[in-house]
């Protein structure tokens, strides 16, 4: 009886593996730095973007700390081989979601920034759909367990 071997990666699985946790790891820091800003700092703000960020609902922020933290914890279960990070990045897909949906079609925000202000929350919409992708392809190859 054989031991079955396991199954060698591509470099590129942990260099895209590593680079999402980077990414993944700024959305924290950018998501501790909006709940932790201080009062100068917000009434530092113009009064358009003093507006936006008094304004948004409980339930964007939430969404924006589970699509965070799920996003990392999806990028070390992925950096672990366990398939559960396909949990973990469509949790934080649907989350982005919900977010970027508020930011973009709820607040006059493409307004206040204009055409560019629109790039940002596209770009984390299609990263955490390539996330998902990666680790659903990834299951498919067998490199995850």
């Amino acid at each position: 009886m054989s031991i079955p071997q396991s199954v060698k990666l591509p470099v590129w699985f942990w260099i895209i593996a590593g680079i999402a946790l980077m990414w993944n790891l700024m959305g924290v820091a950018s998501y501790f730095i909006q709940v932790t800003m201080s009062t100068e700092a917000i009434t530092a703000l113009p009064d358009v973007e003093r507006a936006l960020y008094d304004n948004t609902p409980v339930w964007a922020t939430a969404s924006f700390a589970i699509a965070v933290f799920s996003g990392v914890a999806g990028c070390i279960l992925l950096l672990l081989r366990k398939r559960l990070a396909i949990f973990a990045f469509g949790l934080s897909l649907i989350s982005i979601t919900l977010q970027m949906s508020y930011w973009l079609l709820m607040t006059n925000s493409i307004e206040i920034y204009g055409p560019g202000g629109a790039t940002m929350p596209i770009l984390v919409i299609v990263v955490g759909g390539f996330l998902l992708w990666f680790s659903m392809s990834s299951k498919a190859k067998g490199w995850l367990r």
